[in-house]
């Protein structure tokens, strides 16, 4: 009985520990200042805007219009460029790239983890309440009153591989892999340090399957 109780408190402890350590935000972008950007957009054209950020709800695009802040259309986006990093859009998301194996590449979008949110806010606030709409307009001093919120967000990782973007999941990499890299991949994710949200293992992983 106390074998079981030990069992069920270590299990107890390593579930709070992994809520614990995961990350979190105060704020609903990625930028807590919207700066300039260029846009490179899907029909060729390249435009500059003053006031720009990256959205974490969706890991979509905003930018300021008079005094009203706005999504774009995620589709006829191509890449965005800020002072810091590229944000290449990878089906409906803007994913920065972490490293490159060659041509081929390991990418990072984040994004809020809503229903983690909901759960610990569940007898509190609701994230629907701050406007997570097609149309945005909060303003930075919105923001600064609501420090008191903290948002868990979670990345997502994609894979540009061979000329294609997969989302980094074993059973999405293992579609477009031989015989032999399945079993190179297998033998990795038998590794207990391996992890499908470890920017190092997936890098292992990109250098093994290249």
């Amino acid at each position: 009985m106390n074998r079981r109780l030990r069992l069920i408190t270590c299990l107890l402890l390593l579930v709070s520990l992994k809520v614990a350590a995961q990350e979190t935000t105060t704020s609903l972008t990625v930028y807590r200042d919207f700066q300039p950007a260029t846009i490179y957009l899907t029909d060729g054209r390249k435009m500059k805007v003053p006031l720009a950020n990256i959205f974490l709800k969706n890991s979509g695009f905003l930018y300021k219009s008079g005094d009203q802040t706005k999504e774009a259309n995620i589709k006829t986006l191509k890449r965005v460029e800020f002072k810091d990093r590229t944000y290449y859009r990878i089906d409906t998301m803007l994913a920065y790239r972490v490293d490159t194996v060659g041509e081929d590449g390991l990418f990072c979008a984040w994004r809020i983890d809503i229903e983690s949110y909901r759960q610990m806010r569940a007898n509190n606030r609701d994230i629907t309440s701050l406007s997570f709409g097609d149309m945005v307009s909060y303003s930075a001093a919105d923001l600064a009153a609501e420090e008191d919120l903290h948002f868990p967000i979670v990345p997502v990782y994609y894979y540009l591989y061979h000329g294609q973007y997969v989302l980094t999941h074993e059973r999405r990499v293992g579609r477009l892999l031989n015989k032999e890299q399945k079993r190179m991949m297998a033998t990795l994710m038998n590794d207990r340090s391996f992890s499908w949200t470890d920017e190092e293992s997936l890098m292992k992983l990109l250098r093994l399957i290249h």
